[in-house]
């Protein structure tokens, strides 16, 4: 296992936490519970999918 695909996995675990953000606050503002919603599942997915990019990356240290 490189540890670029570490790297990738925790870039993309944080664009994903950031458009779960974005998402959460518009549902926020919008009162739209459903994107609200959304936004947090997507937010849980980038964190795991960045916590899986450290491990990846202690890994091949």
């Amino acid at each position: 296992m490189s540890n670029s695909e570490g790297k990738k996995d925790r870039a993309e675990g944080k664009a994903k936490q950031t458009e779960g953000k974005i998402k959460d606050a518009a549902g926020s503002l919008t009162d739209d519970a459903s994107l609200q919603a959304e936004g947090k599942a997507k937010k849980a997915e980038g964190k795991a999918q960045e916590k899986l990019g450290e491990a990846k990356e202690k890994l091949s240290d």
